[in-house]
């Protein structure tokens, strides 16, 4: 009883006497209001931030740590809702699939996670890899590895031939016949099997692709790829398991199916048409435009060599038109989700997205919320995307106020995860 009693003891001794952290910030944003506040304080214990308060508090106790960010603009964690966190394409992406195995793959991917949070992204979207990422997910979450927190698709799911047919360009000896377990499907059954083990294999969130895609080898680059009957049983059976979803998607008749059916996010939504514009307000589907990973790849198609030649009219011929989408997508209404393709361009300059959806006629705050506030409820993660008592203590700083130069945020000068400092 005694040692029950002493075990109590201590256990309260250390509630009571836990060292806090006081955050004096110069500039704080608030994303649920959209407002800048001058001289604020936030205060973090454990992973958590137990106050927001105005002026600069003083630490209480000589446990307690203070860190000094009165020359800053402080401001929640980024989110970023789509990122390829296994790799990198460069000239070698193509031949690397035979040549990686999964081990390379995952050490790779721990240098991309640490580069993401460190620009100040505490929370990514994975949309799509071969797997690798359910185990970083895993290790990260456990504290093995340094990374952002992931919501991971782990494998997209496509048609025969279509955008994340894993055999597409290889040799016939060598592509086989592969099935919903490799995340290809022909039916509205394959369609519930594979988001079923997508589920198994540990799976967030579910990633179609909708229509053709730009760096598959393979022709189409936006035709519909799934029947309407396949995209309602993948929706429907992933809302069974709690999963949100997104499609991939570039021309509009693909897209207006997987708007219709119900997707949660369209991502790219190049050739949107006003129709579709339309339907994504009425059923208020958010749109993750990724305008700095069209660019990356229509710059890219310039260099001879590459991507492989059937990438490089697809990639000169939808890359430079998402922004324009985007822009036009916002001035009618269309819900906005963060999300910039990171990996098709390196990671860690997911940051520059912010300067495009600015210069395309966004408002800097407006900009801001979409990759806190708003993808934290897209997300249905209320735990996030803003600096409030009893939230999770993802907090970053930038040097600038962002709201009147939003390129400081691809710079960030702090960050802290979980309460963790990573940048300081």
């Amino acid at each position: 009883m005694k040692k029950i009693l002493f075990a109590f003891a201590i256990f309260f001794t250390s509630i009571l006497f836990a060292q806090s952290t006081y955050i004096h910030c110069g500039k704080l944003i608030d994303t649920n209001n959209g407002k800048v506040l001058k001289e604020m304080t936030v205060v973090v214990s454990g992973s958590k931030i137990t106050a927001v308060k105005k002026g600069f508090i003083q630490a209480t106790s000589d446990q307690d740590k203070t860190i000094n960010l009165k020359n800053k603009t402080v401001l929640p964690g980024l989110i970023d809702m789509h990122v390829h966190i296994e790799g990198e394409y460069d000239a070698h992406s193509y031949t690397n699939r035979f040549r990686l195995a999964d081990a390379d793959v995952a050490f790779k991917s721990t240098v991309f996670a640490k580069r993401t949070l460190l620009a100040g992204f505490t929370t990514v979207r994975d949309l799509g890899g071969s797997g690798v990422n359910i185990s970083l997910r895993n290790a990260i979450n456990k504290g093995t590895v340094i990374g952002p927190r992931i919501y991971t698709a782990g494998k997209a799911i496509a048609t025969t031939g279509g955008h994340a047919d894993p055999t597409n360009g290889v040799r016939k000896e060598l592509r086989g016949n592969p099935g919903p377990k490799e995340g290809v499907i022909n039916s509205p059954a394959d369609a519930r099997k594979a988001v079923r083990q997508r589920y198994k294999n540990g799976a967030d969130v579910i990633k179609i692709t909708a229509t053709g895609g730009v760096l598959s080898v393979a022709k189409d680059g936006s035709g519909p790829q799934f029947t309407m009957e396949e995209l309602k049983a993948i929706i429907k059976t992933a809302n069974d398991y709690g999963m949100i979803t997104a499609a991939h998607a570039h021309g509009a008749e693909g897209m207006k199916r997987a708007v219709l059916a119900g997707i949660t996010t369209i991502e790219h939504g190049t050739l949107m048409t006003d129709e579709i514009m339309g339907l994504m307000k009425e059923k208020d589907t958010y749109y993750v435009p990724t305008i700095t990973a069209g660019k990356y790849v229509a710059e890219k198609a310039a260099i001879k060599g590459f991507y492989p030649a059937l990438v490089v009219p697809k990639a000169l011929a939808i890359g430079p038109k998402i922004q324009k989408t985007f822009g036009e997508a916002y001035k009618k209404g269309v819900p906005i989700a963060f999300g910039t393709d990171a990996g098709v361009f390196p990671h860690g300059e997911n940051g520059k997205e912010f300067g495009y959806m600015v210069e395309a006629g966004m408002p800097p705050m407006k900009a801001i919320l979409s990759a806190t506030s708003v993808n934290a409820k897209v997300l249905k993660n209320n735990a996030i995307g803003s600096i409030e008592e009893g939230k999770l203590a993802d907090i970053i700083a930038t040097d600038d106020d962002p709201t009147k130069n939003i390129h400081t945020l691809e710079k960030v000068s702090f960050v802290m995860k979980g309460g963790v400092v990573y940048k300081d």
